[in-house]
C-alpha cells in the first residue's frame, strides 16, 4: 500500500513522462508531412545510391523522424515503471488527441480568410506574389491517407514495442536495460517507418514502391541510429527516476510493471 508521498511521486512521474510523450508524438505527426534532404541540410550533395538498378537511395527523411526516437525512448521508460497498461493508456490517449488535432486543423483550414490578412502577407521579400492562405492550408492540411497511415503506424508500433520490451525483460530481468530498449526499438521502428509511408503515400498517394522503400529505409536507419546514440540517456533517466521515487518504490513499480504478459 503506497503512502500519500509515494502515490504523489508515482503520479507526478507518469504525468511528466506522459507530457513528454504526448508533446513529441503529436508534434512529430504535424511536422511529418515535410520530407527533407539530410545531405543538403548538412551542405553535401545527395549520394543517390542505386540498388538493383531501380531503387535510388539517399538521405531523405520525414521531418517527424527527427524527434520520433524520443517517443520510443519515453515508451521504454513508461514500460519499465508502469508496464503495458501504462503504455497502452498513453498510446490510445495520444492517438485520440492526434485525431482531434487533425480534426481541428481540417476545420480551421476551411475557414474563410480575412482580406487584410491576405493583403499584409501577399508579398515575399523578393517582391513576388504570395498566397498565405494556400500556404497555410498546404502545410497543415493532411489527407485522409496520411492520417490513417500515421495513426495505424503509431498504434501498431507502440503495441509491438511494448510487447517485445516485456519479452526481453522476461529473459534479462532487471539487467541489460540497453538490450530490451534497443531490441524493442529495432522491431517497432521498422514497422512504424514503412507502415506510415506505405499507407499514406503508396495506398492513398502517388508514390512508387521504390520511393516508399527508399524513404522508409532512411527513416528507419536514422531513427534506430539515434535511438542507439540516446541509449545512455535511459540509464541517466533511470538513475534520476529511482532517486526521485526512492529505491523501495522504484523496485516495487518495476516488479509490478513486469507482470502483465498480454499482447494488448
Amino acid at each position: 500500500m503506497l503512502n500519500k508521498s509515494q502515490s504523489s511521486r508515482k503520479t507526478n512521474l507518469f504525468l511528466i513522462l506522459a507530457g513528454i510523450f504526448l508533446t513529441n508524438a503529436i508534434l512529430a505527426e504535424i511536422i511529418g508531412v515535410k520530407i527533407f534532404s539530410g545531405e543538403k541540410t548538412l551542405g553535401f550533395e545527395p549520394v543517390n545510391w542505386v540498388f538493383f538498378g531501380e531503387f535510388v537511395l539517399d538521405f531523405n527523411l520525414t521531418a517527424g523522424a527527427i524527434i520520433w526516437p524520443v517517443v520510443f525512448i519515453t515508451t521504454d521508460i513508461i514500460n519499465e515503471y508502469f508496464g503495458k497498461k501504462g503504455v497502452r493508456k498513453i498510446s490510445f490517449l495520444t492517438a485520440g488527441l492526434i485525431a482531434y488535432v487533425f480534426l481541428v486543423i481540417s476545420v480551421v483550414t476551411n475557414l474563410v480568410p480575412a482580406d487584410f490578412w491576405l493583403d499584409v502577407n501577399s508579398e515575399t521579400p523578393t517582391g513576388n506574389g504570395f498566397d498565405i492562405n494556400y500556404a497555410f492550408n498546404t502545410i497543415f492540411r493532411q489527407g485522409g491517407g496520411i492520417i490513417i497511415g500515421s495513426l495505424t503506424a503509431f498504434l501498431l508500433g507502440q503495441l509491438i514495442d511494448v510487447y517485445v520490451f516485456q519479452k526481453l525483460r522476461a529473459v534479462t530481468g532487471e539487467k541489460m536495460i540497453w538490450l530490451r530498449a534497443t531490441g524493442s526499438t529495432f522491431v517497432s521502428q521498422f514497422i512504424d517507418s514503412f507502415v506510415v509511408l506505405g499507407i499514406a503515400f503508396y495506398l492513398f498517394g502517388n508514390w512508387s514502391i521504390s520511393q516508399v522503400i527508399a524513404v522508409g529505409i532512411m527513416n528507419y536507419i536514422y531513427k534506430f541510429t539515434v535511438a542507439l546514440v540516446l541509449t545512455p540517456l535511459l540509464y541517466v533517466a533511470h538513475g534520476m527516476i529511482d532517486k526521485y521515487l526512492g529505491k523501495e518504490l522504484a523496485e516495487e513499480m518495476i516488479t509490478e510493471a513486469s507482470k502483465d504478459k498480454s499482447f494488448i
